[in-house]
């Protein structure tokens, strides 16, 4: 009967065990956590395009001699891209670049008639693609945020321009921009700072310089620098987002404010206790002199007057450090306990066990000079009746 009630203790136990850990396992959460990484996304994902227009400033050999205002042209790109993480991406696409300058050749591929300062002006329009590789900082430095409002990539990149500017004839009638036959390579670098407008669209503003050369149209083969500003537009094609490990939703702990303020407590109670401590180690010792006691102390039984062998042997130890200090006086006094015997047995006691150790003092040596015998009906220790043993004695004090 025992062992069948312990069979289904046990198996009843196994069974609440195992609907604990099915409740618990049914209550666990997941979910995507983005701080934990990212994963690599497929080929078709992650796509974009960009459309942005703007202005163009050309920095060129002359440049200075024509007014700022007249400096500035029209710009404009076209772009497809695709984002291979949320830090890599790279884009693609048409750009359309604005130029005004000057040149000292009046022959020179777009040399018009005005001038300034002695200068022909030019104009010119370059079309060609582009290529950008791009780095999102923002992901990089503060890790990936799928929500975040503002974002700020640079990029770098290359491209080749085809020029495009007026022809004059010798009366200086145009017909309108026609292709030259030079080709502009660039190398270009930005910064995109890019708004979240929602999940699928932002805007930016794209800051910019492009380096060209070896375009004789532009006064005649100098290296030269374009700085440009877009505002752009973007549009995000599925998905748009980065697929993150999906980790355990871990629940909120509780609430230990109650704790912590009893161990905070307890630290302050630890901290003044440590300081009592220390103060009581390091308060100084008070230094008592303790009175000076009797040479010696010869002990009796009750009764009793006359030395044992053990005392004979003390008083001889005695009698020797007296005589070694042959100009101090010493007083013998004899004591008896006032709780047992008479007056008269206890003067005799006093009386003979003083005068017993005098003997035999003198007898070893002590001049009677140095000895002083006296009594004292006193009691030696007045410590109460069960002391009295320690008043039943002679003692040797060094006269002061």
């Amino acid at each position: 009967m025992k062992k069948a009630t312990i069979i289904a203790c046990a198996c009843a136990l196994a069974m609440g065990i195992a609907a604990d850990a099915q409740e618990s396992a049914q209550e666990l959460q997941y979910q995507p956590d983005p701080s934990q990484g990212v994963l690599v996304n497929r080929m078709k994902d992650n796509w974009f395009i960009t459309a942005e227009g703007g202005a163009s400033f050309y920095v060129a050999p002359h440049g200075k001699e024509r007014a700022v205002a007249d400096r500035f042209m029209p710009a404009a790109s076209l772009y497809a891209g695709k984002w291979f993480s949320p830090v890599f991406g790279g884009r693609f696409g048409i750009s359309y670049l604005g130029l005004k300058g000057l040149t000292n050749n009046p022959n020179a591929v777009g040399a018009q008639r005005d001038m300034v300062n002695g200068y022909y002006k030019t104009k010119y329009a370059e079309v060609g693609p582009v290529f950008d590789l791009m780095v999102n900082l923002t992901n990089w430095w503060c890790g990936y945020k799928p929500n975040r409002v503002y974002n700020a990539t640079v990029y770098a990149g290359a491209g080749a321009y085809f020029p495009f500017t007026k022809h004059y004839d010798a009366r200086g009638n145009s017909d309108g921009y026609k292709h030259t036959s030079n080709t502009t390579m660039n190398l270009r670098a930005g910064l995109i700072n890019s708004f979240r407008i929602s999940e699928q669209m932002q805007i930016s503003l794209d800051l910019r310089a492009t380096g060209l050369s070896d375009v004789a149209a532009l006064a005649g083969n100098q290296k030269s620098v374009a700085l440009q500003a877009f505002l752009g537009f973007t549009y995000n094609f599925k998905n748009r987002e980065w697929v993150a490990p999906v980790v355990p939703i871990i629940p909120e702990p509780e609430n230990c404010d109650a704790l912590r303020a009893r161990l905070a407590a307890a630290d302050a109670r630890i901290a003044d206790l440590e300081q009592q401590l220390k103060d009581c180690l390091n308060r100084p010792v008070e230094t008592v002199a303790a009175p000076a006691g009797p040479l010696a102390t010869v002990y009796y039984p009750i009764g009793v007057s006359r030395l044992s062998r053990e005392n004979q042997r003390v008083v001889k130890a005695i009698a020797y450090v007296m005589t070694q200090n042959s100009d101090k006086k010493y007083t013998v006094t004899g004591w008896a306990d006032n709780y047992t015997g008479t007056d008269n047995v206890n003067i005799r006691l006093r009386k003979n066990r003083a005068e017993g150790v005098a003997k035999l003092l003198k007898r070893n040596g002590v001049p009677e000079s140095q000895i002083t015998v006296t009594t004292n009906n006193g009691n030696l220790s007045d410590l109460g009746e069960k002391c009295v043993a320690l008043d039943r004695a002679v003692t040797i004090e060094e006269n002061k």
